[in-house]
């Protein structure tokens, strides 16, 4: 008989809400992922390299010409030279960067520090490494750290802090004071960061993204993960990179090279060129997907659901408390799916201990405006 190693995991509730939408047919405002495809000059450079024949495997590292690329806008972006040999890694999406990252830094009976409520693959990849997640909640409304939470969790075998910013589900951003406030009280600590950083460049209302990466004292000591898919509107391309110091990229390297060796070559080529001759994207990001919350959060306010209008990410919280009271957030979300024709993603699934009547659920607006108009009629009208 096999003894699992995940015994507590099953089908993610992502999964499990866009099958539901699909055998329903309801708009799938669950699962993170655009309705809408990646801009076309990047789709077409993919055809170009793999008709020019760059069909066999990448460096273990990603190709130099993408990593360049990484570096440059990182460069641009944040003000940190970093070598695009020793400090940049390309990957196989971000989830598989932070495993590799888990895996290369947590050892049995290590202590990992994750904020609730937290993207779900972050417990897993510490209890393959023989680790255990100390799981603080973000506190409410704002969620934001708890500092003191924060302190009294740290011991001698706290090995890894993870960190979100901007923040799934919440889309709640840290700030370069809080980073500060971070380094203080790790100071004196051998531990490590891994910076979560996949929605780094949708960031509204003027607001700037205050990454690791800009932080040098945090810099030195962590792991800073993003994501290709979700930056240039193609999910399911599933390439990410790690921007690490010399040392930490290395052990990094180490555990990927075998667990995936290297990325997709052509989807590699394709974006170094994208990248090089479209550096505007990234800049013209947060303006592009300020005006989709920004249609949504206006089609809801005449609907029954409350709400603070999200500051990152591509993720809109509502509470349906004066809806449905007397459903739990997975109940609602299955009702919304199956009675409304809207499928959304529970809060509660990002908790190891929810609060006590959290009545929250999450919707995702990276779709089209007539996907996003009709989904709103239809929350209107309940």
């Amino acid at each position: 008989m096999i003894i699992s190693k995940l015994p507590n995991v099953g089908t993610t509730i992502f999964t499990r809400m866009s099958q539901l939408a699909l055998e329903t047919g309801a708009l799938n405002l669950s699962q993170g992922f655009p309705d809408f495809d990646g801009p076309q000059a990047l789709r077409d450079a993919v055809g170009r390299h793999i008709a020019a024949g760059h069909n066999q495997y990448a460096a273990m590292t990603g190709l130099p010409v993408l990593r360049e690329q990484v570096a440059a806008k990182v460069a641009r972006s944040y003000g940190r030279m970093v070598s695009a040999d020793s400090e940049v890694t390309i990957t196989p999406g971000a989830t598989q960067a932070i495993f590799c990252a888990v895996q290369a830094l947590v050892r049995p009976g290590d202590e990992v520090i994750v904020f609730d409520p937290c993207y779900d693959s972050y417990e897993p990849a510490v209890e393959l490494a023989g680790g255990q997640c100390v799981h603080i909640p973000l506190a409410l409304p704002g969620f934001v750290i708890d500092w003191q939470r924060l302190q009294d969790a740290l011991s001698a075998k706290t090995r890894l802090i993870i960190l979100n910013s901007p923040h799934n589900p919440s889309g709640a951003l840290l700030s370069g004071a809080e980073l500060d406030q971070l380094a203080a009280l790790i100071r004196e600590r051998d531990i490590y960061l891994i910076s979560d950083e996949v929605y780094e460049h949708l960031v509204f209302d003027g607001a700037k993204h205050a990454s690791i990466l800009a932080h040098d004292e945090l810099y030195q000591r962590a792991f800073v993960v993003s994501s290709f898919g979700k930056t240039y509107h193609v999910t399911g391309w599933k390439t990410g990179y790690v921007v690490a110091p010399p040392a930490l990229s290395a052990e990094l390297r180490k555990v990927h090279q075998y667990v995936s060796f290297c990325g997709v070559t052509p989807l590699q080529w394709a974006l170094a060129d994208y990248m090089a001759e479209h550096p505007e994207h990234v800049e013209e990001l947060p303006a592009f997907y300020q005006a989709k919350r920004d249609l949504f959060c206006d089609l809801l306010v005449g609907s029954r659901f409350s709400f603070s209008r999200t500051a990152g990410t591509f993720f809109q919280l509502v509470d349906y408390s004066a809806i449905r009271p007397d459903l739990d957030d997975l109940a609602m979300a299955e009702w919304l799916t199956r009675e409304q024709g809207v499928a959304a993603i529970p809060l509660s699934v990002f908790y190891q201990a929810p609060p006590k009547d959290l009545r929250l659920v999450r919707f995702c607006f990276a779709k089209r405006e007539e996907t996003l108009r009709q989904a709103a009629e239809k929350l209107c009208a309940i």
